[in-house]
């Protein structure tokens, strides 16, 4: 059994608020998940709404779609080259978000994901929404939170 999961980051200012979404899809049953963080970038938001998504679904098999070529690359290619690199970039410099990254890397090893890129803010109706979702909670961030 699988299941599909659209995620997105958002971010006012960067660094700034930001706010980020799942949509997991398991047996035609959507579930929303969100938060925000009131200082933050959007990367972390990209790779926190990931997270998030992967550690609430209990199947081990799992397609997660993403507009974050940041997350997507991240993964699927520059966190081989920062491990042997002890954590630093091709430019010398220690790799952003580390701390999130080695994190991801834990959960993917556990589970067998097949990573898609869409194209952010285009015809895809669930990464709209996501995204919308996602841009909703960093803006709620000094209000009262929605219940």
């Amino acid at each position: 059994m699988s299941c599909k999961i659209y995620t997105d980051g958002s971010c006012i200012g960067n660094p700034g608020k930001g706010g980020w979404a799942a949509i997991i899809i398991k047996n035609g049953k959507k579930k929303i998940i969100s938060g925000s963080e009131n200082y933050t970038t959007n990367n972390r938001m990209e790779i926190i709404a990931v997270i998030k998504a992967l550690n609430t679904i209990k199947l081990k098999q799992a397609t997660l779609i993403t507009d974050s070529q940041y997350v997507k690359n991240g993964i699927e290619v520059w966190i081989h080259k920062w491990k042997d690199n002890g954590w630093m970039t091709a430019e010398k410099k220690p790799v952003k978000n580390k701390d999130l990254w080695t994190k991801l890397d834990k959960i993917q090893k556990t589970k067998k994901i097949k990573w898609e890129w869409v194209k952010g803010h285009s015809s895809d109706k669930l990464n709209n929404e996501v995204d919308r979702i996602a841009r909703e909670r960093a803006e709620s961030i000094g209000y009262s939170e929605k219940i």
